[in-house]
């Protein structure tokens, strides 16, 4: 599979309470598990006005299905085509 960053607009996401962040990922959960195996989500961070997700998916078209499903936009979508961190360096 390949990774992905999602960048998802969301007006105000950043002030969600720990209780609409719940809600929210259930509604992704929900999706996610109706496209399985085809796709996971590995984790977002939220910023004021977006989130940007990390996603596995077998194409970008999954992820598109994953934003019907779910009611978040995919604003961007962007293919990961290598990690690097301080340890790259060694």
């Amino acid at each position: 599979m390949k990774r992905y960053v999602i960048e998802r607009d969301i007006p105000s996401v950043g002030t969600f309470s720990p209780a609409q962040l719940c809600e929210a990922a259930k509604t992704s959960n929900t999706a996610l598990a109706e496209l399985a195996p085809r796709v996971q989500w590995e984790h977002s961070y939220v910023t004021g006005e977006k989130t940007f997700c990390v996603y596995l998916a077998e194409n970008e078209g999954v992820i598109h299905e994953h934003a019907k499903l779910s009611g978040f936009p995919a604003s961007r979508i962007t293919e990961v085509t290598s990690i690097m961190d301080p340890t790259t360096a060694n």
